[in-house]
């Protein structure tokens, strides 16, 4: 199956409209004990699962277990045989209590990580760092100059800061091409805070992280509440587990069954399909798997195409959460 790649912003790079998050390869380290250790051979049959249904590029950062995701990445792309250039790498500079200064006294660190494989996006992880993003843009402008990252992004970016960004890096002749915000059909903000609507004026891809919302678009936490509990470190005590918040995406989950059922897709399938669709190519989506099934499953969200009046009945249901 020929699934049609997407740009990414006006940059050059072109991305399935899905792609691989791998926040759950920090491997335990660090904060990220959100998440529980993958085996070596896990991480393997999640990668090449995704990689044979079509997803072309992978989304790290330096935060995922202070590089470990970075290095998991690698060392399993290598094993799968891919060749730099044949995938699309994103990672993102950690700025908590940092200045601009700290970026090109980390970039090394960074592409030793992915070694052999570049840094074809490098985004700001989010706008909590202690220079002007004048300056923020300006140190991440010279990497992309020297050759060191081809392309820049931000995340967590309001609309005010995404543009500021984006004039301050079009004044050194560069084009912000990302910005990677929590967006899912029970997490609409975007669309009612101006981060879409901007995006799309700027012609800045949104890259959709938490696209299934950790799960809850599968339904299975609606059909069995109690596999809440088997959920590994912090993650079960998220206020969107909670059974009143359950019942309140319940009608949600409803009509991704119904759709489902038309194209023998999961919930979960049809959520993610209607992210990188409903607002024709402005949206990716970077959804995580812990098993291999679950990447399989969301690759298989590119191998149809929802109906106008699906898009449009599943953007009604889920209007309360805009």
């Amino acid at each position: 199956m020929l699934i049609p790649s997407r740009r990414l912003g006006k940059s050059e790079l072109r991305v399935s409209p899905v792609g691989l998050g791998c926040w759950q390869f920090s491997q335990g380290k660090g904060f990220n004990k959100y998440w529980t250790v993958l085996a070596d051979r896990t991480i393997e049959g999640i990668v090449a699962a995704s990689l044979d249904g079509g997803v072309n590029w992978f989304d790290t950062a330096e935060a995922y277990g202070s590089g470990a995701s970075e290095r998991a990445l690698a060392r399993t792309l290598q094993k799968t045989g891919r060749r730099p250039g044949e995938v699309i790498i994103a990672t993102k500079w950690t700025p908590v209590f940092r200045t601009a200064g700290n970026i090109p006294k980390t970039i090394k660190l960074r592409l030793d990580g992915l070694s052999p494989y570049g840094i074809d996006l490098y985004q700001v992880h989010s706008p909590l760092f202690l220079s002007s993003t004048e300056n923020i843009m300006k140190a991440m402008a010279v990497l992309a100059k020297e050759g060191r990252i081809r392309t820049i992004g931000v995340s967590n970016f309001g609309a005010k800061r995404m543009r500021k960004a984006q004039r301050s890096l079009a004044d050194l002749g560069i084009d912000l091409v990302s910005n990677q915000v929590r967006y899912s059909l029970v997490h609409r903000k975007i669309e009612t805070n101006g981060v879409l609507e901007t995006a799309r004026e700027l012609g800045i891809s949104i890259i959709a992280y938490s696209p299934l919302d950790q799960g809850v678009l599968s339904g299975r936490f609606h059909d069995n509440p109690d596999l809440v509990k088997s959920l590994s470190g912090p993650r079960k005590y998220r206020g969107f587990y909670r059974r009143k918040s359950l019942e309140r995406t319940r009608p949600v989950i409803d009509i991704l069954k119904e759709i489902g059922v038309r194209y023998q897709a999961t919930p979960a399938q049809i959520a993610l399909n209607w992210l990188f669709s409903f607002h024709g190519e402005t949206v990716v989506v970077i959804p995580g798997a812990t098993k291999e099934g679950q990447a399989v499953d969301n690759a298989r969200s590119m191998s149809f195409t929802l109906m106008k009046d699906e898009l449009d009945h599943l953007d009604r249901v889920s209007q309360p959460f805009l």
